[in-house]
């Protein structure tokens, strides 16, 4: 699991996305200014191919968050198609360019839940997964920047062997603390310190 091997969630996934309506896939997703559709479509494009990865970093100028966001936009595959990439990419270490190994994981784990939760369907984390996941969200700093974000305050999973940090104790699910840290703040639960 610390690899970064996906498991079956891109599988899980992709029926997920294939059960849901046009209205569900135009629904607002917790990533900014993208639909669920939006999301299922990033989601397939951790396989692009280093060359095409490089020309799109500087058709944007370097600037990523803007490329990522701007390619899934103008992506008109469908969620149909979405779903069925998805599963031709089970099992595959591959993971994009300037990412580490445990990218296909995170994004399977953390963009679940930037589907389901606006749809109020609720996706578990399995905790073993999820745990690798806070885990390199916390020793890592680009985009996330975890520990820093979130100093002073020691994090205690209640369902997972997880705990890191100094300072106020905060107990939580293993899936709240990864959201918290992987910057989906509002849907991370009621984080507050524990008395």
């Amino acid at each position: 699991m610390r690899d970064g091997s996906d498991h079956g969630h891109r599988s899980d996934l992709a029926a997920l996305i294939e059960s849901l309506t046009p209205g569900q896939l135009a629904t607002p997703s917790l990533c900014d200014a993208w639909t669920v559709r939006d999301v299922a479509v990033h989601l397939t494009h951790s396989h692009t191919s280093p060359a095409r990865a490089v020309v799109a970093a500087c058709r944007y100028g370097f600037r990523f968050n803007t490329m990522i966001r701007e390619l899934a936009v103008r992506d008109r595959t469908s969620a149909a198609d979405a779903a069925i990439k998805l599963r031709a990419m089970v099992g595959s270490r591959r993971h994009p360019i300037g990412t580490t190994p445990m990218a296909p994981l995170l994004d399977s784990l953390l963009h679940g839940q930037d589907i389901t939760v606006p749809l109020t369907i609720d996706r578990a984390m399995p905790p073993d997964a999820a745990t690798a996941c806070a885990d390199y969200l916390w020793s890592t700093g680009f985009p996330f920047h975890a520990r820093r974000r979130h100093g002073g305050r020691r994090f205690v999973a209640t369902d997972s062997d997880f705990a890191v940090g100094t300072g106020d104790v905060v107990e939580a699910p293993i899936r709240d603390i990864v959201m918290l840290f992987g910057g989906r703040t509002s849907a991370a639960g009621a984080l507050a310190p524990s008395t």
